[in-house]
């Protein structure tokens, strides 16, 4: 028997417009979002602007490596040879690219270095590099 307490128009509707959806909210296709959905988003978009703050950082590095080494070379084209630096960097997945361009770069130069004193320019510089993007330099 269906009574008045048990017919389906005695209750409220639950959620029936999209904007309504609890405070998880929905997508796009007005889909119901879990919090769990939310944080992954997030956690997407947190690893996306990592990444791309670090290629920043590896790209300005390379400059800086690049300004540096024409400075022991006593080029005249500071400028251009830190791009051509920055652009070694796209030959091969890593840092061994750019490593090997600028080693062989002072070698050739007779400049006298080692490989490892590179190395620890590099990270040096990477730090200074990170530090610049998060000032906003």
């Amino acid at each position: 028997m269906v009574g008045p307490e048990t017919s389906p128009a005695a209750y409220p509707p639950i959620a029936a417009e999209t904007a309504t959806i609890y405070a998880a909210g929905s997508d796009a296709f007005g889909a119901f979002m879990t919090t769990f959905d939310e944080r992954e988003q997030g956690f997407e978009r947190k690893f996306a602007h990592d990444q791309e703050i670090e290629f920043k950082a590896t790209a300005r590095r390379n400059r800086l490596l690049g300004e540096w080494a024409a400075g022991l070379m006593g080029l005249a084209t500071v400028e251009e040879y830190a791009r051509a630096v920055v652009k070694s960097d796209f030959e091969q997945p890593g840092d061994e690219d750019v490593l090997r361009k600028v080693f062989e770069d002072l070698k050739g130069s007779g400049v006298s270095t080692t490989e490892g004193e590179v190395r620890m320019k590099m990270q040096e510089l990477l730090a200074v590099a990170r530090e610049q993007i998060k000032a906003g330099e």
